[in-house]
């Protein structure tokens, strides 16, 4: 019985590794505060769940993940009320925090129709030769002009909360893109709507 058991959960230590989700990967983790400029919620506050996202707007695997999976994670979870979402700033370069920035200059209604822009036209700005000038003409589609494209990028306010939350990332555990706090518990990497549902329907009761 013992030796059988031992095998069980041996096995399903092995399982839950092969999914990022090792019992390690599982401790609970309270996040730090939101930053000066809080955090941009998805989803109903009487959630049952809620995930954290850190990302950078210039990591290739943070745009896989909202070309992927983010749509079918928001249609079945965060419109229907059972999970509660935030995007936090995680830049790993200039080029990211600039992209930020832009997202937080004209208010929380624009923060998510800016970051899905960016996630969605990312080779064609970030991975140029010149990704000021096309970061520049990208935006001029969500209404910013150079005047208003140059302001914002030197506001030192919006330059400074976007590196307390960086921070606070960091002080919890954030060293790559994207990484996902569901409740609390740290997940890393690109996870696929696959694995989002095995690790979101144990803790919604199915």
């Amino acid at each position: 019985m013992t030796n059988r058991r031992q095998l069980l959960t041996g096995a399903a230590g092995i399982a839950a590794a092969a999914l990022g989700l090792a019992p390690a990967a599982r401790a609970q983790t309270k996040l730090p505060d939101a930053g000066p400029l809080g955090d941009v919620w998805l989803g109903s506050p009487d959630a049952k769940v809620t995930i954290v996202e850190y990302a950078s707007l210039t990591c290739s695997h943070c745009a896989h993940f909202h070309a992927t999976a983010w749509p079918e994670l928001k249609r079945k979870y965060i419109d229907t009320g059972k999970v509660r979402f935030a995007l936090r700033e995680f830049p790993l370069d200039p080029l990211a925090t600039a992209g930020f920035m832009l997202a937080r200059c004209n208010g929380n209604d624009k923060f998510y129709p800016m970051t899905d822009l960016l996630f969605a036209q990312q080779k064609n700005w970030a991975f140029v030769e010149k990704p000021v000038d096309a970061l520049s003409a990208l935006v001029k589609q969500a209404g910013f002009t150079q005047d208003s494209f140059e302001a914002c990028l030197k506001r030192q306010d919006i330059y400074d909360a976007v590196t307390v939350v960086k921070d606070g990332g960091a002080k919890v555990g954030v060293d790559s893109t994207p990484t996902f706090f569901v409740n609390g518990q740290k997940y890393s990497g690109a996870l696929s709507i696959e694995e989002f549902d095995k690790i979101l329907e144990p803790l919604l009761g199915k």
